[in-house]
């Protein structure tokens, strides 16, 4: 169950990611560097594939009860759920 905890939290790191790269890419002069390439990709690709995963495992622990056991805060669910569909509204906006 600790691999759920540890997954919670990379996947808040990872939109904290997705936010920054979604600012930068608003700003007239973006910066450049390694820096702002690494947040791109772990904001745009890792916050999706991970929150897809720990959004799917949580689904399934609820299903099957063992939600409670995980251990993980319920601050951390609500605010990966946020961040999920805010990432959702963004990259549908971004689209067009």
């Amino acid at each position: 169950m600790q691999v759920f905890r540890f997954l919670s939290r990379v996947a808040f790191i990872c939109n904290v990611c997705f936010l920054l790269a979604s600012f930068i890419q608003w700003l007239p002069h973006p910066p450049e560097g390694e820096l702002v390439t690494n947040l791109i990709v772990l904001g745009y690709i890792g916050s999706m594939f991970i929150n897809l995963i720990l959004g799917l495992s949580v689904l399934v622990l609820f299903v099957i009860g063992k939600l409670r056991a995980a251990a993980i805060p319920v601050w951390l669910l609500v605010v990966n759920l946020l961040f999920f569909i805010l990432q959702i509204i963004l990259i549908v906006i971004n689209q067009k």
